[in-house]
């Protein structure tokens, strides 16, 4: 079977096949179509669904049962005996609250630094539960190093028997007792669990070991162990503490003396009397013209617009203007006279005395207008020009304050530097003083955040081993290992072996599927019972033939394979016999003029054939012989020419073709392979259509892409395949899912007709009937 990579494999050119009239070849066998393809074959399809995944991986383990069920029984053999090797173990639990903060006597009286969140804590103390040091502390608590059964292995070694073997007893007594902590304490870390309960501060330690009194002993071992470890902790974190206040309250104390010595000498040398208000009036009269200046300054901003506005324009309708009510008045006069002016004027021409009268109005208002814009335009003007100068003597007033006030904080900078550190000094000391006597406090009470819930108990059955779930586990592990192997050898094995991988790495449609046989007597006796597996694969096969064009039935059908030994004699047999019993004639062509074979289960003469018709030595009707199958003729292959490549490349071959197809209705022709040799394309061009056999089980994906992709170059008008030695149970489908429950056989060469079971060479009898009679 190709491998699962392969698999995915699909030529997607085959799906762009289509039908072209023709009128090549002369004659009634004009084709008056054929099969278009792209040269070159693009064997990348796309990827395969979750459902064809399953399907692959079903397959595989159906076709590699055995090996898989064998993997798994060796590795369920050896995890069984393992674990009925293995001491029972007992194992004794005990629960431990964990509290993040102690209860506190003295507020700050705990040193201890804990951990950032409440998980990180409770990991930092599952680590300290598991580490090396606690181990060796209960180890020398219980007593184990005195303990002799305590070393010895809970589960046979071989590797252990050894080193037993080889060491004295002597070697052992004089270790020291460092070396027995040690041991001692990997075992204890080794046999020790620590199980959080979930969604809370207790935590479960278990210990397991083959004497449940030894076992409940270091379950509590542990608990106390580590209760005093963390006491342990805390009582020299707060020495440590204390120790170090001292230190540094002293250092404190002379350095805050002489920092306020140091301020107050250069108070009295500066002049400089400290009060309680923060800023001096200096400060404070900078501060006021700061805002002044700010205010007088977007005043001056907002003056400015309006007179830039009013400047630039000579329009009335700005919003300067609109709100004067003297120019509101002007302008609504003017209206009622322009209102009036055009009322009347549709009575009366323009140099009527009335209309001379109101047009006089009218430019005395547009004269009060402009003189009122005037008077508005020098108020804006001279509002922004005092904005400017208010603005130009504040600037002053800042900047000369600035300056006061930069030498005030100059001389001041000094003093301020001295007066912080005093501060700074006084608090320290202060802080550093009541830690210390916290600490002091808290450093004689013994504070705990470790405690006991469930005290170990003592356990009265074994917890391990399990066999049961050992086994399930065992068997669990093998069944995934042998999957994993059957799965490399699958990824392994290009032999195609389905008719699914035949589809996808050849890209064409499968026309039939030709199960495997291994009945007496081969595939002849096979196709000689009408109602056996053989015979009716067959028929479906050319009922397919009779619907794979748009024409029907090709009129020349070439069979070749990629290799040899894939049944392509069989099958262009069997088709010429299903199509003659038809009532056609039929004519079987045996075009492989390198290792015939049709001849020997024919029984008809070779010594003329194919190879003299087309080299000229003789006429196609001298070299057509008939059969006892009626309706069917029958031309070998003829002796075995040099050069038969140019032989299948001259001109004969067509003209054959073109006199045959006169005579019969349908010519079957069994080429040779096409990998290796050139005859295949050159007989694939001169038929109407080609027909390409896949042996289950024989055929390579490489082999079937290189033939294909040879065909495809030589323009072979391939119109699907045929797979054949099918066998449902090397394909891994089980019984039934094709339908065929036996198989057939033609092998290549030798053993002409035996892909079930070897036939016997036959010596070239003499023909069936004359064989230079031409059938007719």
């Amino acid at each position: 079977m190709a491998s699962s990579g392969d698999a995915n494999q699909n030529s997607k050119d085959a799906k762009s096949r289509q039908l072209e009239p023709t009128s090549g070849v002369p004659g009634d066998v004009a084709e008056s179509y054929r099969l278009l393809q792209p040269v070159g074959r693009d064997f990348e399809p796309d990827g395969p669904d979750i459902a064809t995944r399953i399907r692959n991986y079903l397959h595989i383990i159906n076709k590699r049962k055995w090996l898989i069920l064998a993997i798994a029984a060796c590795v369920l053999a050896i995890g069984t005996t393992r674990t009925l090797m293995m001491a029972p173990l007992y194992t004794s639990t005990i629960r431990l609250q964990i509290d993040r903060n102690v209860a506190k006597i003295v507020d700050g009286g705990t040193v201890t630094p804990v951990e950032g969140t409440d998980n990180e804590f409770l990991k930092t103390q599952y680590e300290l539960l598991q580490s090396r040091s606690l181990a060796e502390r209960v180890a020398s608590a219980a007593g184990l190093t005195d303990d002799a059964n305590f070393f010895r292995p809970h589960e046979f070694s071989f590797v252990a028997a050894v080193r037993s073997f080889l060491k004295a007893d002597a070697a052992k007594a004089q270790q020291s007792r460092s070396t027995r902590i040690d041991a001692a304490a990997a075992i204890v870390q080794g046999n020790v669990s620590i199980r959080p309960v979930a969604g809370s501060r207790l935590v479960d330690v278990a210990y397991s070991d083959p004497d449940p009194a030894r076992s409940q002993k270091i379950a509590s071992a542990y608990a106390d162990a580590f209760i005093a470890s963390n006491l342990d902790k805390r009582f020299e974190a707060n020495a440590y503490a204390k120790t170090f206040l001292e230190d540094q309250i002293k250092q404190l104390k002379l350095k805050l003396e002489q920092s306020e010595k140091t301020m107050l000498d250069f108070a009295e040398k500066e002049q400089i009397v400290a009060t309680n208000q923060n800023a001096s009036i200096t400060e404070a009269d900078l501060g006021h013209a700061n805002v002044a200046l700010g205010n007088i300054t977007s005043e001056r901003i907002r003056n400015e617009q309006l007179w830039r506005q009013v400047d630039a324009s000579n329009a009335i309708s700005l919003p300067q203007f609109l709100s004067n009510a003297v120019i509101d008045g002007l302008r609504a006069k003017r209206n009622d006279f322009v209102t009036s002016y055009q009322e009347k004027l549709e009575t009366f021409k323009p140099g009527y005395p009335e209309m001379i009268q109101i047009r006089n109005k009218i430019s005395e208002i547009d004269k009060q207008l402009a003189a009122e814009v005037k008077t508005i335009r020098a108020s804006l003007k001279g509002a922004y020009e005092s904005s400017v100068s208010q603005e130009r003597e504040l600037k002053a007033r800042v900047e000369q304050l600035r300056a006061d006030v930069l030498d005030v904080q100059k001389r001041s900078i000094k003093y301020n530097i001295l007066k912080r550190e005093v501060d700074t000094n006084r608090g320290l000391y202060n802080d550093l003083l009541q830690r210390f006597k916290e600490v002091d406090v808290a450093g004689g009470i013994g504070s705990n955040n470790v405690f006991i819930v469930d005290k170990a108990n003592l356990p009265g059955a074994p917890s391990s081993p399990k066999l049961m779930r050992a086994m399930l586990i065992y068997l669990l592990i093998g069944s995934l290992g042998g999957f994993g192997v059957a799965y490399l050898l699958e990824e392994f094995d290009d032999v195609i072996d389905s008719i699914e991988e035949a589809e996808r790495i050849g890209g064409l449609p499968t026309l039939g599927v030709i199960p495997f046989t291994s009945i007496a007597g081969g595939a002849e006796t096979a196709l000689d019972d009408a109602r056996s597996p053989l015979s009716e694969a067959y028929r479906s096969l050319c009922t397919s033939l009779q619907f794979s064009t748009a024409r029907g039935m090709p009129k020349s059908l070439l069979i070749t394979s990629a290799d040899p030994a894939e049944g392509k004699s069989i099958t262009s047999l069997a088709i010429a016999q299903h199509f003659s019993r038809l009532g056609l004639k039929v004519l079987l062509v045996d075009a492989d003029m390198r290792s015939p074979s049709l001849h020997k289960a024919l029984r008809a003469d070779n010594s003329i054939g194919l190879s003299s018709c087309l080299a000229g030595v003789s006429q196609p009707p001298d070299a057509i012989q008939t059969t006892d199958i009626e309706n069917l003729a029958f031309l070998p292959s003829g002796p075995l020419p040099p050069n038969a490549a140019d032989l299948l490349s001259s001109p004969h071959l067509m003209s054959l073709l073109s006199l045959s197809l006169q005579a019969f209705d349908l010519v079957v022709i069994d080429g040779p392979p096409v990998l290796g040799i050139a005859d295949a394309p050159l007989l694939s061009n001169a038929a109407e259509a080609t027909v390409f056999v896949i042996g289950a089980g024989v055929a390579r994906t490489g082999s079937v892409r290189g033939a294909l992709k040879r065909l495809d170059v030589a323009k072979s008008p391939l119109i699907g395949s045929v797979v054949t030695r099918f066998d449902v149970k090397r394909a891994g489908y089980g019984y039934g899912r094709y339908g065929y429950g036996y198989g057939y056989g033609f092998s290549y060469g030798e053993h002409a007709f035996s892909y079930g079971k070897s036939v016997p060479r036959f010596e070239t009898p003499p023909p069936m009937v004359p064989s230079r009679e031409h059938p007719s």
